[in-house]
């Protein structure tokens, strides 16, 4: 398993969505099957619109996971899949780690730089090296 921290500057919701679309759509470019999870089906939902928009040259195929859900790219409100993900994108503001972690091959948990978010944060990163996996970080700075 690997897991990389992506810490941004800003605090903006909409700033955090926008890197997991670009990484959503990297990992569906270079033909990896991608969960995106969260707990806060609004917000997911929001995400959801975003991947319509952010890009006006390209589309990421994606659909809410649900009975014969096929999409390259699957949005999780809590409900986990029948079989691993390649990239897990982690959206959850939870301390815990989501219960699908370890069933994926790559974990990507995105910060914003709220007080509240980077002290979960730093509770699944101290989960993930309790689990033998040493997470990578990426400081990603403001445009």
């Amino acid at each position: 398993m690997q897991a990389d921290f992506y810490v941004l500057e800003e605090a903006a919701p909409a700033a955090r969505l926008k890197v997991a679309c670009r990484i959503a759509m990297k990992a569906y470019l270079a033909g990896q099957r991608v969960l995106v999870w969260h707990t806060d089906r609004a917000e997911l939902a929001r995400f959801d619109e975003l991947l319509w928009t952010f890009a006006d040259t390209s589309f990421v195929p994606h659909e809410w996971l649900g009975a014969g859900s096929e999409a390259p790219v699957l949005l999780s409100a809590g409900e986990p899949p029948a079989a691993g993900v390649g990239v897990l994108i982690n959206l959850a503001a939870a301390p815990e780690l989501p219960p699908i972690a370890s069933s994926a091959e790559r974990i990507v948990e995105i910060i914003a730089a709220e007080p509240a978010q980077r002290e979960a944060g730093r509770a699944r990163f101290r989960a993930y090296r309790q689990l033998g996996c040493e997470p990578a970080t990426h400081t990603l700075h403001a445009p």
